[in-house]
Parts: structure tokens; sequence; C-alpha cells
């Protein structure tokens, strides 16, 4: 797949297009992908994403801390090149660029440098500034532009429709398995090893303190979790606490993500791995001594070793085949 710089994409051929941030590349998106690439090659044509970068709402929204999402460009990138995809057209999103009208966008950038022929929309999508930028609005501007327009239908999963906000509200409530069904792939993130306090090893159990690529990543909920880790090019089972510590009695402090690769007695410390997670296996909570959290420990990796054999949730792989 390319990637190109939309102001200086240049023609291609007759292309077929969807617009749109496709944050999670979940199920939902893979139909309208799957969809661009059948138009595409019934038609001799190419096949084209077009997306933004940054993520829309860190240029718009004032209180960016709270901003969260579901993949990083690197990591959308990765996942569209799965669906087959030919080019991927990224325009620098600025303030001044989202106050640009809908059919002015489509004339401007994709009609006259792209050589737009047609446009696929999902379900219910909006775009450009105020949102105005939907399958009705476009009807004109397809009209005097030459390209035509097409909306497909929404995408169920379990009686719901799938979209990126449903999965962060399952991811934020701690539904990893939820999540990696409408995914259709393990939910996961990844991270530099830094030092801990090493409590772990005193009984055990070390564990690597992992600290995200990007801020702006969502984490799933507080929490202890089964996760395959991705190091040296190979998947290794692991169980991971998300939490302020309050295992043994501490004053809880800011938020941490400690993983424990079961088997594995190496040296991780400042290096990259990457986390998916198959499955939740309890809540976060205080222990009355080392004794006790050792015991609760075993039968946390007993029951990580059991979600992990079962399989991936849903099949599908997560973005990034090496750390």
């Amino acid at each position: 797949m390319k990637i190109l710089k939309g102001e200086s994409a240049g023609r291609l051929k007759n292309p077929v297009i969807s617009i749109g941030v496709f944050d999670g590349v979940h199920r939902g998106h893979a139909a309208v992908f799957s969809v661009v690439s059948k138009r595409a090659a019934d038609a001799g044509s190419e096949s084209a994403i077009v997306t933004f970068r940054p993520h829309p709402r860190l240029v718009l929204e004032d209180r960016k801390s709270q901003i969260k999402y579901l993949t990083t460009f690197e990591e959308k990138a990765e996942l569209i090149a799965k669906h087959g995809i030919e080019n991927l057209v990224v325009f620098d999103f600025t303030k001044e660029f989202s106050k640009v009208p809908p059919c002015r966008f489509v004339e401007e950038y994709l009609v006259r440098r792209t050589g737009l022929r047609h446009l696929v929309f999902g379900f219910d999508h909006h775009f450009g500034h105020r949102r105005q930028g939907n399958y009705h609005s476009l009807q004109g501007c397809a009209g005097l532009h030459n390209f035509s327009v097409e909306q497909l239908e929404p995408v169920m999963c379990e009686g719901h429709r799938v979209s990126s906000t449903m999965i962060r509200r399952m991811l934020e409530k701690g539904n990893v398995e939820g999540a990696a069904r409408l995914l259709s792939y393990p939910y996961s993130f990844r991270g530099r090893i830094v030092g801990g306090r090493q409590v772990g090893r005193m009984i055990g159990y070390p564990t690597a303190n992992i600290i995200p690529d990007d801020d702006h990543k969502l984490i799933p909920a507080n929490g202890v979790y089964a996760v395959n880790v991705l190091t040296g090019g190979s998947n290794l089972p692991g169980m991971m606490n998300i939490g302020v510590k309050p295992t043994l009695g501490e004053i809880p402090g800011e938020r941490s993500m400690e993983v424990h690769i079961i088997g594995f007695k190496g040296n991780l410390y400042d290096k990259r791995i990457g986390v998916s997670f198959m499955g939740r296996i309890r809540d976060e909570r205080h222990f009355g001594s080392l004794e006790l959290l050792s015991k609760q420990l075993d039968d946390d990796k007993r029951k990580a070793l059991d979600i992990i054999s079962s399989g991936n949730p849903e099949g599908g792989s997560p973005p990034g085949t090496s750390a």
C-alpha cells in the first residue's frame, strides 16, 4: 500500500475512495474497505482511503489530555493495508483545513487532484466543516463533477451497530473480549519497558513496567488481564495489571501498567514490546500480605494460560508484526 501526502498525492487511476478517521479499523470499516476494493477492481480503477493526521479531535478540542483513540496513525496504516487497499491518502489536519466546506474539499482535493470517480460512504458517516458532508449533501456535488456516491448499510454485531464509540466504551469498562469481537482482532498497544519497584520479583512474579508509546492511546479499565506479549519477534503469554497499585496497601499513585511474561527469564529494560489483550481475569484489589498476593497470582496465571490457550478472541491479528 502506498502512503501519499494528500496535498501532493497526484492523480490516481479513476480512484474509488472512502473518507474518514477510521479509528480502530473495526468490522464496519472493513466492510467499507471491501466495497472500495471491489468497486475499484470491477472498474479497473485504483482503491484509495483518505484520512487525516493528526487525529481531528487533537486539533479541534481544548481538553487534549482527555482525548483517547483506539489506533495510532501507524497502527491504522498497518490495519488498512491488510484489507488490500492500494493507496492511503493522508491530509494534514489543521483548524484552517477543518473549515473547508465538504463539497469544496471533495472538488479541490479529490476530484481535481486525484481524479475521484466513485465515493463510498459508511452508514451515517459525516465529515468536513460542522460534519456537513454526508451521502445526501454530496449528491449535487457529485452531479457537477462527474463522480458517483454510494452509501452502505450498517454493520451489526450481537444486535448492535459497530462503531468506534461503542468499542471505546467497552474498553473503558474492561470488556476486552467484546471489543475484540467488534474489532475482529485483539485490542493492543505498544510501549517501552521502564524500571519498577520489583515487588513481584520477591514472590516469583517479576513484572515489566510499560510506558505506552502514545499518551492518547486508550488503555482498558483497571484490572488484571490475560495478554500476549510481542517481543523479539515472538508472542509470549503473560498477565497484566493496570491500576494504581493498591495491592499491598501503598498510597495510590499514578496509573501504571505492569506485565508478567510467563516463563520469560531475560532482561527487557528499555526495550519496546507489544501487548494484546486476550481476556479480563479480575478487578485490581488489595492484599494483606505477600503470601496472599502470591496465591492470587498463582490463580491468575492458571486463568491467563487457560484464556490464551483457547486462542485469539476473534482470529484476526492486531497491528504490528514486531515490537
